[in-house]
């Protein structure tokens, strides 16, 4: 199993994408605007795009993935790229996004009989078979319904996960105690300075941070997202106080590979 990081940033500037990962070559989880950095070959190969919630920087891509790859799979015989996403995330993209208005409904061009896309609902707790891959929908809590993602990477390789973009959440501590976490990627937008504002917007902090992986057992590789532009080298340098003897803790980067099991 192989992860491409496209984009983890939370927000952009030079060299800056924000969150998108690929899943081999045909799953893609979020949709921010890393993905434009694949050649139009790879984009269309993608036939499914699982999405974490729906705020810009996880979804931008979508409306744009569709239009671009549109001829070409129609050549090919494919079938409409699958977007799995809770109930009222793809609510959001239908009135906010595909509209008309913003941006053409490519859940009914270029027919309706033959769209570019295809929305599918999802629920935490629920597990899909994509690709091959068994992927599970975890809980996140953030400012809009949420939800993170589970990849089993088969054998005894463990799970690869990423919670999406959530504050602190119980729910989601007690599902990765009885998994076993090979990696996790987990965001943390802001500083200690800025707790407060990572609170209200329910993000996490280095402190916040400290308190979920102290509930994660065994020993995984962390993977830290979403900081902002120009803030990575304050966050982590907060991160490396941490009195952590179990994990291994590294910045995510766009353009790294993740590999993991079969």
């Amino acid at each position: 199993m192989i992860i491409r990081v496209l984009g983890c940033s939370g927000a952009i500037a030079a060299g800056c994408k924000t969150t998108s990962f690929l899943l081999d070559e045909s799953v893609l989880i979020d949709a921010g605007t890393g993905v434009g950095d694949l050649p139009l070959e790879q984009l269309a190969r993608i036939d499914h795009i699982l999405i974490s919630h729906s705020h810009l920087d996880h979804v931008l891509s979508i409306g744009l993935l569709a239009d671009s790859v549109l001829r070409r799979r129609a050549a090919q015989g494919c079938g409409p790229i699958v977007v799995h996403a809770l109930h009222e995330t793809l609510m959001a993209l239908r009135d906010h996004i595909f509209n008309g208005v913003i941006w053409p409904d490519f859940t009914r061009l270029p027919s309706p009989e033959a769209p570019a896309l295809q929305f599918k609902p999802i629920a935490v707790g629920d597990t899909l078979t994509l690709a091959g891959r068994r992927i599970e929908v975890l809980s996140a809590a953030h400012t809009v319904p949420a939800v993170g993602f589970a990849v089993d990477a088969g054998g005894d390789a463990g799970w690869w996960v990423y919670t999406g973009d959530t504050g602190p959440n119980p729910l989601l501590w007690k599902r990765l105690e009885t998994m076993k976490v090979s990696q996790l990627v987990i965001e943390t937008a802001f500083g200690d300075e800025e707790r407060q504002l990572a609170a209200i917007s329910q993000h996490l902090c280095p402190t916040s941070l400290r308190e979920g992986l102290s509930q994660l057992k065994g020993e995984a590789d962390v993977y830290i997202t979403h900081i902002k532009p120009g803030e990575l080298d304050a966050v982590m340098g907060q991160i490396g106080r941490f009195d952590n003897r179990t994990h291994r803790i590294h910045a995510l980067r766009a353009g790294q590979e993740i590999g993991l099991g079969s």
